[in-house]
């Protein structure tokens, strides 16, 4: 019997006090795709570091194909026919795909054209072999999300990796390219590689994958062949219950609009213009959804909001009253609480505590601000009750927010705003990067908002959020909405081809 393509051995690794794997043991055959799944701070991410040498372990060992290897930095990985394809693309977008695959090969003296030559013709020949579609010539900003996300494997690809890891590789692609990449992955399966795949998503583990792992607290807690298997048990193996995430519907008719958005127009810091004479409304009592390919003027149109980006045309007005000039605070105060899309550039002070960032906004109310000095049990009372009812962790208030994991830092902007007392939620990518029992948490907190009477705004590249939480969904497409559906209407095929720009 042949060795598996990848073995990790009781693989230990902690972060001060906290403990990321836990002896972990995991074994993936040569041409099979196995499925990494678990919730935030498993340890599944910490393990596919260790794996592609970013981390080194404190204890365990690394096998490929029966031996032994140690990585001392990605390039180590690399040479032993590793290859990584991030969520968020390592592609310099100015540059055409060529340039993008001859970096990290230059030559000294510089690379000549021949060698461009020779690499385009190299790029067309894995194209064809893996049928991943991709003019070398063309600028990387110019394409399509899952043309990109083709060049980012062909980069890997030509590196001469036979073991490819992807990192919630569908996390921004339509309905439509996401199947063109399950179609890929199966290719590339097919033609022998190996393939680790991290996702939160259960529907594309039981689509896609041969065999998948659990993780649990840092732990393995399960491994099945997917044909054994179900959405159902995994997400009990990931969170210890059930959990449900199916579309529930309003409790109340929608009432008065809070947000009326009239004829918008606008540009992105480029002086672009990103969003085209969008109006809609938000009632009190409703969901509203927003699809779309990330890119097609949502940022924009979020931002302008919020408060973020100054409005080029048109008008916003919250319960009748016009905002399009007012400051972030006074639409705070109003009643706007806002998730932004981007935790760490938008969302947080990664060199604040978690009970600071907590705080963010809150900052001068009377129960937190004394006359001179903020007042510091009544802060950290109120970031001990956050963090425990949004299963923040670790449930340290003191630690810096930098040292969280992604998903936890998610949930901590979650839990700052969905924490208040809104009267319009504005989310934008809100369960992005977090567990399954996180997103139904949160998914039940925006439920719950709306059937007290809150207005909520939700933008999200996740088509199945949208189409669960919404009340009505609109598509947007080149900074305009194309299409309005029912969210009890709504079907992936008919709003994959609207966020394509086709007809419904």
């Amino acid at each position: 019997m042949s060795s598996p393509a990848v073995e990790l051995l009781d693989i230990h690794k902690s972060f001060s006090r906290v403990k990321a794997n836990d002896g972990v043991n995991l074994a993936v055959a040569r041409g099979e795709i196995h499925a990494l799944v678990g919730e935030n701070g498993a340890g599944k991410s910490t393990l596919m570091k260790i794996l592609y040498g970013l981390y080194a372990p404190d204890r365990g060992e690394i096998r490929i194909d029966g031996k032994p290897a140690r990585f001392r930095g990605p390039a180590d990985a690399l040479r032993a026919g590793l290859g990584m394809v991030h969520q968020h693309f390592m592609l310099v977008r100015p540059f055409t795909v060529v340039e993008n695959m001859l970096l990290g090969r230059e030559g000294v003296p510089p690379v000549l054209p021949m060698d461009r030559v020779a690499a385009s013709r190299e790029i067309r020949d894995l194209s064809g072999r893996y049928a991943l579609d991709v003019e070398p010539g063309a600028v990387v900003e110019d394409l399509p999300v899952g043309v990109q996300q083709r060049a980012e494997i062909l980069r890997v690809l030509l590196h001469g990796a036979s073991i490819l890891i992807f990192d919630e590789p569908t996390a921004v692609l339509t309905p439509q390219e996401a199947t063109d990449f399950f179609r890929v992955l199966g290719g590339l399966r097919d033609q022998g590689k190996t393939i680790l795949l991290i996702t939160h998503k259960l529907d594309e583990v039981m689509q896609v994958a041969d065999r998948v792992t659990v993780m649990r607290a840092g732990r393995v807690v399960g491994e099945r062949a997917v044909r054994d298997t179900s959405p159902a048990e995994l997400a009990r193996l990931m969170v210890g219950r059930d959990v449900a995430l199916g579309r529930v519907e309003g409790e109340a008719p929608a009432g008065a609009p809070v947000l009326e958005v009239r004829s918008l127009g606008v540009r992105d810091s480029r002086r672009i213009a990103r969003v085209n004479s969008v109006s809609f409304q938000v009632r009190a009592g409703e969901i509203v959804g927003i699809a779309g390919v990330e890119g097609n003027g949502q940022t924009e149109l979020v931002e302008a909001i919020a408060g973020l980006r100054e409005v080029e045309a048109g008008t916003i007005h919250m319960d009748g009253r016009d905002v399009t000039g007012s400051r972030v605070a006074q639409r705070q105060r109003s009643g706007l609480v806002h998730v932004p899309e981007d935790r760490q550039r938008r969302g947080l002070v990664l060199e604040m505590s978690l009970a600071e960032n907590l705080l963010l906004g809150r900052q001068r109310e009377s129960e937190f601000s004394g006359r001179v000095l903020l007042r510091a049990e009544p802060i950290l009372r109120m970031a001990r009750r956050l963090s425990e009812e949004f299963d923040v962790r670790p449930r340290d208030v003191s630690l810096k927010t930098r040292d969280f994991s992604g998903g936890n830092q998610q949930k901590i902007v979650v839990a700052r705003e969905l924490g208040r007392a809104p009267r319009l939620i504005v989310a934008s990518q809100p369960t992005r990067g977090v567990d399954i029992g996180a997103i139904e948490f949160i998914h039940a907190r925006l439920r719950e908002a709306r059937d007290q009477g809150v207005a909520v705004l939700l933008v999200s590249a996740d088509l199945r959020e949208v189409m669960s939480l919404s009340d009505r969904i609109l598509v947007m497409y080149g900074g305009r909405v194309v299409g309005e559906v029912p969210g009890r209407d709504a079907r992936e095929d008919r709003l994959g081809t609207l966020m394509l720009g086709g007809a419904a």
